[in-house]
Parts: C-alpha cells; sequence; structure tokens
C-alpha cells in the first residue's frame, strides 16, 4: 500500500521546472520635474538569475511602466443638427496616468490572455471601468478611445521588440517618459515568459516628484489656493505693464 501511495503521489505531482528569479535594476530611480523640464529616459536592465541549465523553451521579458492611477470621465460626440455636442459619457473607475509596455517581441505571441488577465500586463487590462449606465451598450468602445487619446499625447505606448535580450539572460530597455508627467510612484514590472506564461516577476518604482520653483507654485497652489490666486493677478499685471513699456519705446 505504502508502495502505491508513493506512486500515486509521483504521478499526480506536478513536473519539476528550472527555477528562475529576476535580479534588475534602473539607471535612475528618481525624476525631478523642473521648469524646464522636457522629459527623461530611464533604463531598465536586469539578469536572470537561475541554479539549473536553461530550459529548451524560449525565453521572453516584458516591462511595464505604470504611472499614477486617477478616474476619467470619458465623453463622446455626435453631431446634432449640425453641431457636435457631447451624447453619452462613461466614468472610468481608475486609469493609469502613464503606461507604457515593452516586450521582446509581439505581445500577443509571447503572452496568453489568461496571463494578461492575471497579471494586468496590456494597456486595456490595467485600466478599471465597470458600473457604466445601462443605456450605453459599448462600454469598451470607451476604454479604447481613451487608450487611443493618450496613445496620440504620447502617454500611453507599446513597444514590441524593445527590450535586448542577450543569451537568455541579460535583458535591457529604455523607457522614454514624457514632459507631461504628473508627479508620484511610477510602477515599474518584469516579467519572464515561457510558453507565454509568466515564470517570475520583479518590481520597483520611479519616484517623480516637482522640485525647485516648480514645487513651490504647486504647494502653493493647493495649500494656499487665495494667496497663490493673489500672485497670479499681480504677475499678470505686471507682465502687461511690462508689455506695454516695451511697446511704447519701440514706437518712440
Amino acid at each position: 500500500m505504502r508502495r502505491l501511495a508513493l506512486l500515486a503521489a509521483l504521478l499526480l505531482a506536478p513536473p519539476a521546472t528550472a527555477q528562475e528569479e529576476v535580479v534588475s535594476g534602473l539607471s535612475n530611480d528618481s525624476v525631478s520635474i523642473t521648469a524646464n523640464f522636457d522629459g527623461s529616459d530611464i533604463l531598465i536592465y536586469g539578469a536572470v538569475k537561475r541554479e539549473q541549465p536553461i530550459p529548451a523553451t524560449g525565453l521572453d521579458v516584458i516591462i511595464t511602466v505604470e504611472g499614477p492611477s486617477e478616474p476619467v470621465t470619458v465623453r463622446r460626440k455626435s453631431r446634432e443638427a449640425g453641431i457636435w455636442v457631447n451624447t453619452a459619457s462613461v466614468e472610468i473607475d481608475r486609469a493609469p496616468s502613464f503606461y507604457a509596455v515593452e516586450t521582446t517581441g509581439p505581445l500577443d505571441k509571447i503572452l496568453y490572455q489568461t496571463e494578461d488577465l492575471r497579471h494586468s500586463i496590456s494597456p486595456r487590462q490595467m485600466i478599471r471601468s465597470v458600473g457604466a449606465p445601462n443605456y450605453i451598450s459599448d462600454s469598451a468602445a470607451f476604454t479604447d478611445a481613451l487608450i487611443r487619446l493618450r496613445e496620440k499625447d504620447g502617454l500611453y505606448a507599446i513597444h514590441e521588440g524593445a527590450v535586448t535580450l542577450k543569451a537568455e539572460t541579460l535583458f535591457s530597455t529604455q523607457i522614454d517618459l514624457p514632459a507631461n508627467l504628473i508627479e508620484g510612484a511610477y510602477r515599474t514590472r518584469i516579467f519572464l515568459m515561457r510558453d507565454r506564461s509568466v515564470i517570475a516577476s520583479d518590481e520597483t518604482v520611479i519616484d517623480v516628484r516637482k522640485v525647485g520653483l516648480e514645487r513651490w507654485l504647486y504647494d502653493l497652489a493647493r495649500e494656499q489656493a487665495t494667496i497663490y490666486a493673489i500672485l497670479a493677478l499681480v504677475l499678470a499685471s505686471f507682465a502687461g505693464w511690462a508689455a506695454s513699456a516695451v511697446f511704447r519705446l519701440i514706437r518712440s
């Protein structure tokens, strides 16, 4: 009976797989937004740590960078009586302010849909939209519209083949962060893929913050709104007076 039980346990046990882990790093784990900030490039690199020979199945790498999430209202415009007006809207509960996906190959060739659902890797899976009005029959179209708009603004992107992988061990890619970032923690995730399934992952954070004059003005607007409004009026008045004085000097 013991032998039968042992044999059954061996037969039912999952097959042994090579244990692989991610060791990753960033060229810079913080970004400072100043008055002349025009974007930043972050190098993401790493290696695969393993104690067994490299498996026969090929390795792929997916890297994502996700900005702070926020609720968004997406509106649909239709032409009514010759005028474009808002005719429908959907409140999206959560959408990343920035989202980039970098891969070693075509996303649909290296990632199962079930894995995408489980780990929320593609931009569509990162957007959480529930509770659309009953009269909206195509709520998914609003999610697609949001993705298209943010792709146009350079805030969403999928770069297939942008991750360099050497000897199935060393990998790297460069993430271009645009100038129109909002501050906060930008979550960076790295997924190792075999047979279109995630076998290991790692996560780190890029801290994006306003500094200097940008920081002071931001805090003033949030904490002392009245003073900020008065200061803005004073500066606008001074700018108008200065422009008028320069114009008079030019004419004279």
